[in-house]
């Protein structure tokens, strides 16, 4: 199949998934890619934090992530690209969202699995708060994730 022309593996996990497994299968699927790219984040245990909650909008969050892998594929040519995102209650140390990357040059790979998260930081279809021993307080983006989605505006790529 040719670079590009395969659709996007796009998930929304409403349960925990195993990242290794994830990522293993992902390397398996795409042998012909020069260079393939992970990002994990997951729930930090800092700051007292006890449980961290995503909530989500199903008519807008799933099509907003297919939407964002699209856009993604139209911009670099890719051989696999997969989104996984959870939602609901996670405690320190559990996955948050998964993004891989294939591509034939690294330069490719990395820059659409780092252009899909400064996607998912700042203009994602979830909502998010964190519990910590004073209780929940929702969290917004940082002026950073805003910085780091507009450097989008001005690169170039392929």
């Amino acid at each position: 199949m040719a670079a590009g022309a395969e659709m996007a593996d796009v998930r929304l996990a409403l349960d925990p998934f195993d990242p290794a497994a994830e990522i293993a299968a992902f390397n398996a699927a795409h042998p012909h890619a020069g260079g393939i790219v992970t990002f994990l984040g997951q729930v930090r245990l800092t700051g007292g934090v006890e449980a961290l909650e995503l909530k989500h909008y199903a008519p807008m969050t799933l099509p907003g992530m297919e939407e964002l892998a699209r856009a993604v594929r139209a911009r670099w040519l890719l051989e696999g690209l997969s989104i996984i995102h959870r939602s609901g209650v996670m405690r320190p140390g559990d996955p948050i969202v998964l993004v891989c990357a294939a591509a034939r040059h690294r330069r490719d790979a990395f820059a659409a699995a780092d252009f899909a998260m400064d996607h998912l930081k700042s203009q994602s279809w979830f909502w998010k708060r964190e519990k910590t021993a004073a209780g929940w307080r929702w969290i917004e983006p940082r002026a950073e994730d805003f910085t780091d989605l507009a450097r989008w505006d001005h690169s170039a790529s392929r």
